[in-house]
């Protein structure tokens, strides 16, 4: 594995407390919680029905997910599902996720946010935050071959020279 294995992330409550931490991505997700290491080394494990969204940042100090942009200005680029999650308290959110169902954690969902250029680069929301999601549309993926590009469905009857 190249790189550091501890991802620097902001974990937003319902509660509106922010907390900064790192996490290891193969891990953090317990069966009771989230496992975060807090910049003092501290660690803590914070229940599933308390996390809001945890986004995984380019820098501690900046800002999560839910102070920049939350809906994407024109249909998005990447490939994937475009949904739009609304949570317990009512937010909205919108984000892409894989158009990949094996991908999709047990938990909750990953999705890449609305602002590109913003400091969160991934987004992971735990699906007790959640109480509705909802497909906007399917971005890129493979699409059906049409007329000249399309395999004859006409048979020959007589060889051609």
């Amino acid at each position: 594995m190249s790189g550091s294995t501890a991802k620097k992330v902001i974990l937003e409550r319902f509660d509106r407390e922010r907390i900064r931490g790192f996490v290891h991505p193969q891990t953090y997700l317990q069966e009771t919680g989230m496992e975060i290491l807090s910049p003092d080394g501290s660690v803590a494990l914070i229940p599933y029905t308390q996390v809001k969204a945890v986004s995984f940042v380019r820098d501690l100090e900046g800002s999560g997910v839910l102070s920049e942009r939350r809906e994407f200005l024109a249909r998005p680029k990447t490939t994937g599902l475009w949904v739009e999650l609304q949570f317990r308290d009512g937010d909205q959110l919108e984000g892409v996720i894989p158009n990949n169902l094996l991908v999709i954690d047990s938990q909750g969902y990953a999705l890449s946010p609305p602002e590109a250029a913003g400091n969160a680069q991934r987004v992971f929301v735990p699906r007790q935050a959640l109480s509705k999601m909802t497909v906007l549309g399917v971005v890129g993926g493979k699409r059906k071959k049409s007329g000249a590009e399309a395999e004859p469905q006409q048979i020959k009857l007589f060889a051609e020279e």
